[in-house]
């Protein structure tokens, strides 16, 4: 299964097959690392009204996760990249699944949940053992931290796997596929966890995902091998930038390769301004905004239209970006990329005036769901395949976690951000901050817009 980079390899019919039973493993591992990361957002409604906590106090959730997954993504990448994908997979669900079910179990320490009167708090939950408020805040911030941690792994896990499986011509699509497993995730948090805090306690919204990544688990163990040579077949050439990295993966040389890169941090840049509309409206608040602003729950209509659209449009926002790269734009990702910073703009814009012109939460539910087309297409190209393109096969993990990385570090600030702009500006000026962020990554990429890998430029 060798090939000249510029063609694609003749797959066996036996090879293909492997290939997907590797890759709808790790994928829905990976979609249910994206459960049991956004099952808090997606419930924070529930979570304020059982605590009695503000958006001050969901701030720090939404703030410490994303701090903490973007500076173990960046340390954890090289890490995978020398003990292999498969391992590195392994050690992110175990944790996984130990912070969710702790964080579930604390519902041990509530005799009595908040009391409120409309968004008015009157008295935050009775605690058990002596405990007040705030030392059961920072507890459960610090396990969802360490949570963060541990999803970390997912995202460089599963693009230092399929950096061995797939040439680079396939990229493109198997970043809308990345997409898509992104959004089923997002559906099963936004979507599934308001159902089960509909019919279970709470607790379940935790509990279940971290029985199922349990169930994934083994499957890896058992199913999931990191290479083609691991499952017997000849090794591939990816076409990829991995000349001049050697068999044996250094780290000296890895870190070289992606951190002494200057495309590499380009694209770092534009990953951070994905991550600052992202976090601040796509993957994080819109359950709050819905409470407070259009006075839903998250298993009403809205919110539930806003969860499956997101997801739909997101994965078809994947395709046509990641295919348009592979076919229009041959190879290219920063066009496609460009285009995805201009639809947020004009996105935002339109939903601040749904608002504003009183147009309700079905307006609310499209316009969300249309961000979501712009930010999946634009996340996908960096996060699933310029990543592979600059970073290359044996590189792949540390290439994810710089990317991965910052991203998630906008996400940080965005998280404490937005707790303080609902707070004292409203929601109205929430939908406009990310707006700077969409345009300068709309100028970053565009110098970006002839390059390809191996440093070659399109005339």
């Amino acid at each position: 299964m060798t090939a000249n980079p510029a063609q694609l390899p003749v797959y066996s019919t036996d090879f293909k097959y492997r290939r997907v039973q590797n890759w709808i493993i790790i994928g829905f591992l990976y979609s249910f690392f994206y459960m049991s990361r956004y099952n808090f957002s997606a419930i924070a409604p529930t979570l304020q009204t059982v605590f009695g906590w503000t958006k001050l106090d969901l701030r720090i959730f939404e703030m410490l996760l994303p701090l903490v997954y973007g500076l173990s993504v960046v340390i954890n990448g090289p890490l995978a990249d020398k003990i292999g994908g498969r391992k590195a997979f392994l050690i992110g669900a175990g944790g996984v699944i130990i912070m969710n079910g702790l964080f579930g179990s604390t519902h041990h320490l509530i005799q009595a949940p908040a009391s409120w009167e409309g968004t008015t708090l009157l008295s935050s939950a009775v605690l058990s053992y002596g405990l007040d408020k705030p030392n059961l805040l920072w507890t459960l911030a610090a396990i969802w931290a360490v949570n963060g941690y541990f999803q970390s792994f997912g995202a460089l896990s599963i693009v230092k796997i399929n950096a061995q499986w797939f040439h680079i011509k396939e990229r493109g699509t198997f970043s809308a596929i990345f997409g898509v497993l992104i959004r089923f995730g997002l559906i099963l948090a936004f979507s599934g966890t308001p159902l089960i805090v509909k019919y279970l306690a709470w607790q379940w919204a935790f509990w279940l995902p971290a029985i199922v990544v349990a169930i994934l688990f083994v499957l890896t163990i058992f199913l999931v091998k990191d290479t083609p040579v691991e499952a017997g077949y000849p090794e591939l050439d990816t076409g990829d930038g991995s000349i001049g990295i050697s068999e044996k993966v250094r780290l000296k040389e890895v870190l070289i390769k992606v951190f002494g890169n200057k495309i590499m941090w380009t694209i770092a840049i534009g990953s951070m301004m994905i991550g600052f509309v992202r976090r601040s409206i796509v993957d994080a608040w819109w359950p709050v905004y819905y409470k407070e602003m259009q006075g839903v729950s998250g298993a009403e209509l809205a919110p539930q239209l806003t969860a499956w659209g997101i997801a739909i449009l997101g994965i078809i926002g994947g395709f046509v970006f990641g295919i348009s790269s592979d076919r229009v734009y041959n190879g290219r990702r920063a066009p496609v990329i460009v285009i995805g910073f201009i639809g947020m703009t004009f996105t935002l814009a339109l939903f601040y005036f749904s608002d504003l012109f009183k147009l309700g939460s079905m307006a609310a539910a499209i316009l969300i769901a249309c961000l979501s087309f712009f930010v999946n297409g634009a996340h996908g190209m960096i996060g699933g395949a310029a990543t592979m393109d600059f970073g290359g096969r044996k590189a792949a993990g540390t290439a994810v976690g710089l990317i991965d990385g910052i991203q998630y570090l906008a996400g940080a600030i965005a998280g404490w951000a937005v707790g303080n702009i609902t707070t004292y500006w409203g929601w109205q000026a929430w939908k406009l901050w990310p707006v700077p962020f969409a345009i300068i990554g709309a100028l970053v990429m565009a110098r970006l817009w002839n390059v390809l890998p191996k440093g070659k430029v399109t005339h």
